[in-house]
C-alpha cells in the first residue's frame, strides 16, 4: 500500500509504540527526520532566487556573495548583497575559497589531520569520502548526504533530510558499513562528520579518520564532481513535487550512476564494475 508522505508521518509513534521511531520509519520507507518535517515557510520568490543560486553555484563554485549578486541581477532580480548572503548561507554555500560547506564546524569537536596528501590509491576500500550538498525541489528543498569509495567512485549510500542534524549522516555511514568496511575514512570539518557520535562509530570500527584542510575545495573532489553530475544528470531535469518524488528520483539516479553510467577515469567501466572487482 502506497502512503503520502504526511500519512507516513500520521503513521508513526503513536500507532506503535513497540516499535522504536528508528525503525518505524525504516519500515515505511520514511527518513526518520522526515517524520518531524513542517514546510518551510519560503516564499515563491525566495525558492526562485535559491534555485537560480544553486544553478549559478554549480556552473561557478568560485563566485562569492558579490558575483552572485550581479549574476541574478543580470537575471532580472532584484537583490542586494545582504539578501544573497542570507540565502547563500541558508543553502550552506560559499565560493570555492573556502571550500563550500554545508555543515559548519563545532569548536568543540575534534579535528583529525587529512591523511591523503601524497597516499597512493590504488584499490577499493581503501579510501571512502563523504560530503552533502543540497537538492531544490518544487516547493522548498532537502539536504543529501553520500558515501563513495575513492578509488572506484562506488556510491555506497545516501541519505536526504530536511534537517541538518548528524542523525542522517549516521543512517548514511550505518549502510555503508554494512558493505565494507574502509581503511580510511575523509570528510570535511563539519560539526556532522566531526561529532562524537560519528567519529565514535568510525574509531570503534578501527577506521582511519582524515579530514580537509580548511580552504582546500580539491581534497575531496571526487564528491564535488558526484554533486555536479547528480545535479545536472538528474536534479535540473526533475521537479520534485515532495521529498518522497525526491527520494525515488535520487534513487534511481544513483543506480543508474553505480550501474550503468561508464567513467573515462575508470577506463569508461562503471564504478559497480570496478567496485566489485576488488581483491
Amino acid at each position: 500500500m502506497e502512503f503520502a508522505l504526511e500519512e507516513k508521518r500520521q503513521l508513526v509513534e503513536p500507532h506503535y509504540p513497540d516499535l522504536s521511531i528508528v525503525r518505524q520509519c525504516e519500515l515505511l520507507g520514511l527518513n526518520r527526520s522526515s517524520r518531524y518535517y513542517e514546510p518551510r515557510g519560503v516564499s515563491d520568490d525566495e525558492l526562485e532566487v535559491m534555485r537560480l543560486i544553486d544553478e549559478q553555484y554549480t556552473r561557478t563554485p568560485f563566485y562569492g556573495i558579490r558575483r552572485m549578486k550581479i549574476a541574478l541581477q543580470e537575471q532580472g532580480h532584484r537583490v542586494n548583497q545582504k539578501r544573497v548572503q542570507r540565502l547563500m548561507r541558508q543553502m550552506g554555500i560559499e565560493a570555492i575559497y573556502p571550500k563550500p560547506k554545508l555543515s559548519q564546524r563545532n569548536e568543540a569537536h575534534k579535528i583529525y589531520p587529512y591523511l591523503l596528501r601524497g597516499l597512493e590509491i590504488d584499490q577499493p576500500d581503501q579510501v571512502w569520502a563523504t560530503d552533502i550538498t543540497y537538492i531544490r525541489m518544487h516547493r522548498g528543498f532537502v539536504y543529501l548526504v553520500a558515501i563513495m569509495d575513492w578509488f572506484s567512485r562506488y556510491v555506497l549510500s545516501w541519505s536526504v533530510s530536511v534537517t541538518m542534524d548528524v542523525y542522517f549522516c549516521l543512517e548514511a555511514l550505518d549502510k555503508a558499513l554494512r558493505q565494507g568496511k574502509p581503511g580510511i575514512f575523509n570528510s570535511d570539518q563539519g560539526s556532522q562528520f566531526t561529532s562524537r557520535e560519528f567519529t565514535g562509530l568510525l574509531l570503534d570500527a578501527g577506521i582511519g579518520i582524515s579530514m580537509d584542510g580548511r580552504g582546500r575545495v580539491f581534497d575531496n573532489i571526487f564528491i564535488e564532481r558526484l554533486w555536479r553530475s547528480i545535479k545536472y544528470e538528474e536534479v535540473y531535469l526533475k521537479e520534485y513535487q515532495d521529498v518522497l518524488s525526491c527520494i525515488a528520483g535520487l534513487q534511481a539516479y544513483f543506480r543508474f550512476y553505480n550501474d550503468e553510467r561508464p567513467h573515462q577515469a575508470l577506463g569508461y567501466r562503471t564504478p559497480k564494475e570496478v567496485y566489485c572487482a576488488r581483491p
